[in-house]
Order: C-alpha cells, then sequence, then structure tokens
C-alpha cells in the first residue's frame, strides 16, 4: 500500500503567527481578533493597486504586508479617500495585515481592521526581507508530504533513503553509515515534502536524533557519535531499497540504465542492493552515494567502461580478452 499524501489547502492566521511570530519578529498591534481566519495560499501580497482602487485579479487569499511604499501612498490620500480604500480593501475577508519596518497604522485605519475583524501584526523586519523568509516558511507549511518507512542520512553531501522490509537491517545499515561519516537525519520514520522543486527528508520531533537498534533498544546518536552525525533535514538525492539475497538475479548487475523511485509525484535515483549473512551492506551504500555524487558531476563509471568495451569489439578484437 502506498504512503498517503498529506496535502494542506489553508492554515490559519493564530497557526502562522505561533509557528513564525518568533523567526519573523512578528507582534500583534491591534485587538486579537480573526486568528481563525484561513491563509489559503503560500505567499505574501503587497496591495499596492488596491489601495489605488484596482482590486481586478487582488491576492485577497494571502497575508497582506504594507511597507513604506503602501504606508506612504496612504498618508497623500484625503482621509475620507484613505478610510475608504482601505476599507474596500478589508471588505475583501483578507487574512490579515503586517506592516514592516517598525512602522504602525493610524488609529482611523487600525479601527477600520478591527470592525472587520482583520489582525493587524507589527514587524522591524525590512519589507523585502519580511516578504522573502515569510515566503519560504509558508511554502514550507503548505508543502505536499509524505512520511515513509525507512532512514535517512546525508553521506558526503548525497541525501540517501535507504529502504526495505522489515528486519531487512535498515538502521544497521546507517550505524555503518554514521560511522564512515553520514550524519543521521531520521531512522523508522521519515518525512519528506517537496519544497521549491526539492524532496527535503526530516524527522518527527519526537524522535529526532535518536535511533531503534534491535537487540540494544533506543539510542541517542549524538551521544554516541557527536553533534555532527545529525542534522534536521537534507535534500533527498539518492533511494536504496535493500533485499533479501534470494533476489539477487532481480538486481541491476551492470548500472548502466538508472532505476527511479517515485515520490510526490517526484522521480528519485533508486539503487537496489541486496543484503546477505557477511556483506558489508554499509560499504555498498557508501559506493552508490559516491556513484551518485560522481554521476551528478558529468562522471559515470558504468557508462565509461561501456565505452571501452565498445571501442574495443569495434577494433576487431570481439570480447577476446575483455
Amino acid at each position: 500500500m502506498p504512503p498517503r499524501i498529506k496535502t494542506v489547502a489553508s492554515i490559519t492566521v493564530e497557526t502562522f503567527f505561533e509557528a513564525h511570530a518568533t523567526s519573523l519578529g512578528l507582534t500583534l498591534l491591534g485587538e486579537k481578533v480573526g486568528f481563525d481566519r484561513l491563509i489559503s495560499e503560500p505567499a505574501m501580497n503587497r496591495p499596492g493597486l488596491a489601495l489605488a482602487g484596482f482590486f481586478s485579479y487582488f491576492a485577497k487569499k494571502r497575508v497582506q504586508v504594507l511597507g513604506n511604499s503602501e504606508l506612504s501612498y496612504l498618508k497623500k490620500l484625503p482621509e475620507p479617500m484613505r478610510i475608504d480604500r482601505f476599507r474596500r480593501m478589508c471588505d475583501r475577508e483578507i487574512p490579515c495585515l503586517v506592516v514592516a519596518r517598525g512602522s504602525t497604522l493610524d488609529k482611523n485605519l487600525a479601527q477600520v481592521a478591527n470592525d472587520h475583524g482583520i489582525p493587524v501584526f507589527g514587524t522591524s523586519h525590512v519589507t523585502m526581507n519580511f516578504l522573502n523568509t515569510a515566503t519560504i516558511r509558508l511554502e514550507h507549511q503548505f508543502a505536499p508530504s509524505v512520511t515513509m518507512h525507512g532512514c535517512m542520512v546525508d553521506m558526503r553531501g548525497v541525501g540517501v533513503l535507504i529502504i526495505g522490509k522489515s528486519g531487512s537491517g535498515k538502521s544497521e545499515t546507517a550505524i555503518g553509515l554514521l560511522e564512515r561519516g553520514a550524519s543521521l537525519v531520521a531512522d523508522d520514520m521519515v518525512r519528506i515534502k517537496y519544497v521549491g522543486g526539492d524532496l527535503v527528508a526530516t524527522s518527527p520531533d519526537l524522535s529526532r536524533g535518536y535511533m531503534e537498534i534491535r537487540g540494544i533498544g533506543i539510542i541517542n546518536v549524538a551521544n554516541l557519535y557527536g553533534l555532527a552525525s545529525i542534522r534536521p533535514d537534507k535534500r533527498l538525492d539518492l533511494v536504496v531499497t535493500l533485499k533479501p539475497q534470494a533476489d539477487l538475479n532481480e538486481v541491476d548487475r551492470v548500472g548502466l540504465q538508472q532505476k527511479t523511485y517515485e515520490i510526490l509525484g517526484q522521480q528519485v535515483v533508486h539503487v537496489e542492493i541486496p543484503v546477505g549473512p557477511g556483506r558489508d551492506t554499509a560499504r555498498m551504500v557508501t559506493i552508490a552515494a559516491l556513484d551518485q555524487q560522481l554521476r551528478r558531476l558529468g562522471y559515470n563509471m558504468a557508462d565509461e567502461f561501456n565505452q571501452k568495451l565498445l571501442h574495443h569489439m569495434s577494433s576487431g578484437h570481439g570480447t577476446h580478452g575483455v
């Protein structure tokens, strides 16, 4: 059964504020109203055109950000027009307002927002910095995600997800990789999000930095191998499936045609490695990770050998001496 994909259609203003108040420097400027309003798009909007009276294509589902440009424009308007333009924007059921650069709304505009039940926040951040940071954080919150059973490690810059049947040795393989300098991202439950064109893996907060080793129990990876042996997240570059020794004939023996594994609609390079008594699985995964790193740099070892073989055969030697 394929893992269930989790999607987020909207979040409340309260969720947004509680999750990002510290990182975005947000403070509540007015009364605590409208915290149940929904943010339905993972982006910010500067309502300059709306305040000028143009509401076609107005992004009303986004957080509205007022910077120096918007505030300066409002101040130059006659007071009745200023209040009317601001009220017309609030009539669109916007989720909330953020006033940047440590500025505030004048009391009349603040009252309009309060009458509409729209929360107003302030931040000392420069407008563009706030827009960029807030958009990235919202994209993470809205990103589709899936939880998979396996181990995720960072092996020399290559994000490797190790999967396989229960008891195939995923955690033991991850321990072997840690002893070779890898960093643990997640063990057992791996959360994967599609953010900004990349698949990014992380761990549930409760289990971050811990592993379960059969016969030993729960271990704290940072305490055993040092703080550098864990990391909060990593881009997924390679999926490794550990297969029983009995399925050895099904495993690719040349590597010319790379297999892929689909996660959240994205194709990830996939390698199948047979496991059995006496096989150093961690070493095999290390080689697979290094091979993937070389392929990303444009060097393909299997293709190089194939080209040498074809050249040898075309020179009249056939397969003799190969």
